[in-house]
């Protein structure tokens, strides 16, 4: 696959536009999937999957190919998603980054979401439980929220999401444990009533 890609990609930069139509084929459902999460709207979502799409081709020449052509385009969507929400927000405030120390790599969010073979009756539980989850994550402070997002969702690995993000694994890995902190908190206190 990273050898067709690599190939598309060459073509792409050269002006193919079908080559180009190939790689929004590729990426158009990862990169909506990461935006709907992030945004919580179809439709601004589809926006932030075009604009995403858009600046692409539009800066391709200015993509390093040394580089996972993924973790360019993702980090596009994400930018365009919290440049979304803090326009619908008009300000937002987040945490300061404290250096957390250790974080409890053995608890995640996977332990949340039951398994796939269920009956009807708890296929309906198990998505109500989504929508609850996607409600809690919609709640979570934008830069919580994109690693969650990009970890959970995505099941990227922390380097790939600190390159997205352009900031250290360290930090990714902080905002990681208090995006989990703030959600188990949600979802048990939602569970009390």
């Amino acid at each position: 696959m990273v050898a067709l890609e690599s190939t598309i990609i060459l073509r792409a930069k050269q002006g193919d536009r079908q080559a180009f139509s190939e790689l929004v084929e590729l990426y158009k459902d990862k990169l909506f999937n990461a935006a709907y999460r992030m945004v919580g709207n179809r439709a601004e979502a589809e926006d932030i999957v075009q604009e995403t799409f858009f600046r692409a081709y539009k800066n391709l020449s200015h993509y390093d190919a040394s580089r996972k052509f993924s973790t360019w385009v993702y980090r596009i969507a994400t930018n365009l998603s919290i440049d979304s929400l803090r326009k619908r927000r008009g300000e937002l405030s987040f945490d300061a980054e404290k250096d957390s120390g250790a974080m409890d790599e053995g608890s995640d969010l996977y332990g949340i979401v039951p398994s796939s073979e269920l009956g009807p009756e708890d296929v309906m539980l198990h998505n109500e439980a989504s929508e609850e989850i996607q409600r809690a994550i919609e709640r979570l402070p934008l830069l919580y929220r994109a690693v969650v997002v990009l970890k959970y969702m995505h099941d990227m690995p922390l380097g790939e999401i600190a390159q997205i993000l352009n900031v250290p694994v360290s930090t990714v890995k902080t905002r990681l444990h208090r995006a989990r902190e703030a959600l188990r908190k949600h979802l048990s206190l939602r569970s009390i009533f």
